[in-house]
């Protein structure tokens, strides 16, 4: 048996509860007398909307509303707000295009709600749907992220011109034009960052409950952190007190970034359910997901490196444009921007970098975080050109990394993007994975594909991450008279195994059976705050406010013990799970004394505290992949994948491999299948179901192989970085970069994502015809 302690492989606490099947998931809540909503969507791109005729749905027998656009603005309902005010380069504010929650006399997107129907079962509500009458007038639309700035293309908001969101820059630009003009060799790059949709293995779902008369909404949905959808809909949406609303987060079945934001869902159950006095609850179905969730990525970006006669890279020039969809999420904004230039500067030394990024509206469903939010995109740039300037330099790939990489020696180090890395060792974990794969033994293994006529390839990514969120993050622990401890956190699991983590701190610190506590997550009564999860935050975050937590608890309980003992308390130690009078063998342990300690208002041991988030963390590490490519069909066979990663001080190895094994499962979906495909001419999604959209399956994937070389962070005093989305981050290059290492042969330089068997076909097909 593991000994449950920290840095053990524990396996997670939760899995029992629900291999079970006693998780409950918002759609699992009992739903007595609750209502069924259902969202009737535009099935155009772009079209005003001239009239909406719903008498004869309003006859079907169960229906008990019907309510658009014009009705919720008649009530005041105010559309969702994008919470990021970044300026354009000339100070002037980004345009303004806040989502409503019911389309607003025009749809911009397929897919974008125009009415919702209630009725008291969920097929009368869509039998009713069937029967509304939406006259459209429709228009040109634009999908094409690289012709959307022209002065061809339709605009999708009157008041943006040119579809532009914004025109943002970061970095000194005229330093960088001087490293420019002094280079030996510069390389340059047009890549595509292909948009991907988060397909998450629980659909999204909201249930929501209004009380008369307190005024008061309870909505439960599956979120990853409540209070920003209860700041929210409160304060933007529904102008009301934020006690007005409570929100609970039950079991969530994946995230991804995409669960955190408020919908036009969240406001239609909530409207709904304070106009007619009943719970009201709606489920995505699968094709609505592909509709309605925010997406990620989609970015074009040019990207140029300047080297010096040694090698060394000394500027970075990027322009960057960033498809924003047809309105702007929560974040949307925030993503191409301050979240992913930062890394930008990666593991390298370079002197300067200068960003351009565009933010452009596009009648597409909007674009907001998934797993890792521009940090994956920045890197996957910076390592694409690593690998092609190596190329034109006829020097390696690992050297050309290894000569331009900050020394261990040099930490803490300030980047180019002013980003201060306390902590990091970056040619011991690039050696340790070039070991892993004996990368000097591939061109054997290459010769041995060559001889069966395949295309054999390496490629390597260094990633950096950059974790995020909230400035400060709350635990509370409560000792109950049953005898366990409750743990309440202000973050949110969709999956991650928090649970069992918080457990191993809490066990660590107070000593506690690991079967006594409990983790409270998910309320936000009982719950007064909360940074929620994202950015691969919660470890760091919320194990900090747990080790200030368990510090005053011991602090308390060291008093509260002298006088159980009848002791000095300078005579009480805390050791092995116990406090201790030195010197002797008497002892109580913390949940012994806390049963003494009950009172009317609580435990005296009881505490709650709030951890300032002063400095974020940098995870790192280097992923290697080696691949098989057959000419004959372009299928691309992933035969080895490989991790070596530096996410600090490991809590539990167990849930961090299988964190790092997710995310390369997603990445390699990016890299080499998930085409999000629209139509340039009607706008429809044309992957549209997973018919169409391609996510790894088991036999895409190799075995994982996953290793760690820990350099404790600096920066916080547990020492951890953040794991939760470093396999998205350093996966897409690795692979692109092996895939065109295998396709170098055909004279093939370049290739985007989705290398998919079509697309590696045609590359092969047209340089033979050539």
């Amino acid at each position: 048996m593991v000994k449950f302690g920290l840095a053990q492989p524990v396996k997670r606490v939760e899995d029992s509860r629900l291999l079970r099947g006693a998780g409950q998931y918002t759609d699992d809540v009992p739903g007595e007398g609750a209502l069924h909503l259902h969202v009737l969507r535009s099935p155009h791109a772009a079209a005003t909307i001239t009239g909406i005729d719903a008498e004869a749905a309003r006859a079907v027998p169960g229906v008990v509303a019907i309510v658009t656009g014009a009705d919720l603005a008649a009530e005041g309902i105010a559309p969702i707000p994008c919470m990021v005010p970044i300026k354009n380069q000339d100070g002037t504010p980004r345009a303004q295009a806040d989502r409503p929650a019911l389309a607003q006399g025009a749809v911009r997107h397929v897919g974008e709600p125009v009415a919702y129907i209630v009725a008291e079962t969920a097929q009368a509500a869509r039998d009713a749907a069937e029967l509304v009458d939406v006259r459209y007038d429709t228009k040109p639309s634009i999908t094409d992220l690289a012709s959307a700035m022209s002065d061809s293309a339709p605009r999708v908001h009157d008041d943006a011109p040119a579809n532009r969101v914004f025109d943002w820059a970061v970095g000194d630009a005229a330093k960088v034009d001087e490293l420019f003009a002094a280079a030996a060799h510069v390389t340059k790059l047009r890549i595509v960052n292909n948009r991907i949709v988060v397909n998450s293995l629980e659909p999204r779902a909201a249930r929501a409950e209004f009380d008369a008369a307190s005024g008061r909404w309870t909505l439960t949905t599956n979120t990853q952190g409540g209070w920003l959808l209860k700041d929210c809909l409160a304060g933007a949406v529904f102008k009301v007190e934020p006690a007005k609303f409570r929100v609970i987060t039950p079991d969530v079945g994946g995230g991804f970034g995409m669960k955190l934001f408020v919908y036009p869902e969240h406001v239609m159950v909530c409207h709904a359910a304070r106009k007619l006095g009943r719970p009201v609850k709606w489920t995505s179905e699968r094709s609505e997901a592909f509709l309605s969730d925010t997406h990620g990525r989609d970015h074009i970006t040019i990207g140029e490196l300047a080297l010096d006669a040694d090698h060394r890279i000394t500027a970075m020039r990027v322009t960057d444009t960033a498809n924003m969809g047809a309105y702007l999420s929560n974040f949307g904004p925030f993503i191409p921007t301050l979240a992913g230039t930062k890394v930008l500067a990666s593991v390298y030394g370079m002197k300067a970098i200068h960003a351009r990024v565009f933010g452009v509206f596009t009648n597409t469903v909007p674009v907001d975080a998934y797993r890792g939010a521009g940090r994956p995109e920045s890197n996957y740039l910076v390592e694409r050109l690593i690998d092609a300037a190596a190329r034109e330099l006829g020097i390696d790939r690992a050297e050309l990394r290894r000569i331009n990489m900050v020394p261990a020696s040099a930490m803490p180090f300030t980047t180019a993007m002013a980003q201060t890395y306390d902590s990091g060792d970056f040619h011991k974990v690039l050696d340790h994975a070039l070991d892993m794969i004996d990368w000097k033994g591939f061109p054997a293994r290459r010769a041995k594909s060559a001889a069966a006529g395949k295309r054999r390839g390496i490629g390597m990514a260094y990633y950096l991450e950059a974790t995020g969120g909230a400035p400060e993050e709350r635990a509370e622990i409560r000792f109950t008279r049953d005898g366990h401890v409750d743990v309440y956190v202000g973050t949110q699991s969709t999956g991650q195994g928090h649970e069992t983590a918080y457990v191993q701190l809490v066990n660590d610190r107070l000593g506690i059976d690991p079967d006594k506590i409990r983790v409270r997550q998910g309320d936000t009564d009982t719950i007064p705050q909360g940074g929620g999860t994202g950015g691969a935050r919660s470890l760091y975050s919320e194990g900090q406010a747990i080790a200030l937590t368990t510090a005053t608890i011991l602090e308390k309980g060291r008093k509260a013990a002298a006088d159980h003992l009848e002791a000095a308390e300078a005579d009480i130690v805390f050791q092995d799970g116990a406090f201790r009078i030195v010197g002797t063998d008497r002892a109580i342990d913390v949940i012994t004394l806390a049963a003494d300690l009950h009172g009317d208002q609580g435990n005296a041991l009881d505490t709650a505290e709030i951890a300032k988030i002063e400095k974020h963390t940098f995870p790192n590490g280097c992923h290697i992949a080696e691949v098989e490519i057959d000419p004959e069909t372009g299928v691309t066979s992933v035969l080895r994948y490989l991790v070596c990663d530096d996410v600090g001080t490991i809590v539990n190895p167990m849930i961090v491999r299988g964190q790092v094994h997710g995310g390369v499962a997603q990445g390699l979906g990016q890299a080499l299948l998930e085409n999000t495909a629209y139509d340039p001419e009607s706008g429809q999604l044309v992957a549209g179901s997973l018919m169409d959209y391609a996510l790894p399956r088991a036999d895409d994937l190799p075995d994982i192989e996953v290793e760690f070389v820990s350099v404790p962070c600096a920066s916080n005093p547990l020492g951890v970085k953040g794991a939760g989305e470093a396999g998205a981050v350093g996966s897409p290059p690795a692979l692109i970069n092996a895939v065109i290492d295998a396709l170098a042969v055909d004279g093939i330089r370049e290739i985007d994502m989705p290398a998919t068997p079509e697309r590696v076909w045609q590359a092969i097909s047209a340089r033979q015809a050539a």
